[in-house]
């Protein structure tokens, strides 16, 4: 039962319902949506603004995992779809507590924070193998309101942040990108090949690999060069012509072979982002390691599995991180040591312009998209609009 008045709360609420799989019509606003209330354990926060992940767009069009490209399918690592519909989606959520449900001190009322996506399957703080999340197997933040587990609710009362480059920080972007790096066990000194550098994970991995005291090597337009510079990358390397990629990660290192590849990128590139770890063996001091988070680039790989077992090549995928390492990213975050890379907001009614946006998105972009509920937006999305709005 919410220890705040129930008349204080809205009976409804805006929403945009994921309505089923396919195209950009499935997306539906609604303004009548039944608002949440916190159960014993959860608070309920006002949403002020949410990031937008391409993992948006692969679940509304049903692309996770299939070899067959015409199939369409859920993500369903428990064993069964838990996406159901109508879903509000939305994981990289920031907003403030206005409720909060049996066991929860009233005190948490007023709080602003950032939410943890995950839906763990157990208590387990160091490990997360049935991976699933708000805005997938629960209703997440592209609404007004949502209603959350206590604990994975974060306060981050750090003011230079406005709520917007909060939910630009997200755990989607961020605890995946820091789950790379933990997985392959990153070192200070190492060198690291960040692909597709500059969206939200790839700009999340170049800060991470700088606090950690690695050395990030981002893969890149050169148009973005200036700005992944900024954040910390030790230089930018334009895929550009295929067959002299690795001679351009070479030039940039000055000749010593990349510790440790964080591929977001699959397709045909991923043999020639091995290559990059294999070509003087005699000059590493560790086991070249792939750690991959996406495909953009493409799902079928073309690799001759006697390079991975004679080079001792070390694989790694990974979705989601754990416990642990979302309370470490709260710390830095909290403290200002990882900066947000927030591209452009858009109205909540809006998503569908969004979506477009993202997928069309040209040579600026650099960062994330949120989403901002319109009830918010003057406040909290207006002043970082593409363009002038009221």
């Amino acid at each position: 039962m919410s220890q705040t008045a129930p008349e204080l709360l809205p009976d409804t609420m805006a929403a945009m319902l994921l309505t089923g799989h396919g195209g950009l019509d499935r997306l539906v606003y609604r303004e009548d949506v039944p608002t949440p209330r916190p159960g014993p354990g959860e608070v309920l926060v006002r949403v002020t603004a949410t990031a937008k992940n391409n993992t948006d767009r692969k679940a509304r069009e049903g692309l996770y995992p299939t070899k067959d490209k015409g199939e369409v399918t859920s993500f369903a690592m428990g064993g069964s779809p838990t996406l159901t519909f109508p879903r509000i989606q939305g994981a990289d959520v920031a907003g403030r507590v206005v409720a909060v449900g049996e066991g929860v001190p009233a005190s948490r009322i007023g709080e602003r924070g950032l939410l943890d996506f995950n839906l763990y399957p157990d208590d387990r703080r160091d490990l997360n193998l049935v991976p699933d999340y708000y805005g997938h197997g629960a209703d997440g933040g592209f609404a007004e309101y949502i209603a959350v587990p206590a604990d994975q609710f974060h306060h981050v009362p750090n003011p230079r942040l406005a709520d917007a480059e909060l939910a630009a920080m997200g755990m989607c972007s961020y605890q995946t990108a820091y789950h790379m790096i933990t997985s392959a066990r990153v070192a200070s000194g190492e060198r690291v090949l960040v692909t597709g550098a500059s969206g939200g994970v790839g700009t999340a991995l170049i800060q991470l690999c700088r606090i950690v005291g690695a050395i990030p090597y981002a893969v890149s337009q050169p148009d973005k060069a200036d700005a992944l510079l900024a954040l910390g990358a030790e230089a930018v390397i334009d895929r550009g012509d295929l067959p002299t990629f690795v001679d351009r990660v070479l030039e940039a290192t000055t000749g010593a072979p990349i510790d440790a590849v964080m591929d977001l990128v699959g397709g045909e590139m991923t043999d020639r982002f091995i290559d990059t770890m294999i070509v003087d063996m005699a000059r590493r001091a560790s086991y070249p390691r792939l750690s991959i988070a996406g495909a953009s680039g493409g799902n079928l790989s073309e690799i001759m599995w006697t390079r991975i077992y004679l080079y001792q090549v070390q694989i790694f995928g990974v979705s989601h991180g754990t416990r642990e390492e979302a309370e470490q990213l709260v710390e830095w975050i909290r403290s200002g040591q990882l900066r947000p890379v927030l591209h452009a907001a858009f109205r909540l009614s809006e998503l569908r312009d969004a979506e477009r946006y993202f997928v069309n998105r040209g040579s600026n972009y650099l960062g994330k998209i949120v989403i901002v509920p319109d009830a918010e937006w003057s406040e909290h999305g207006a002043p970082f609009a593409l363009t002038p709005r009221a």
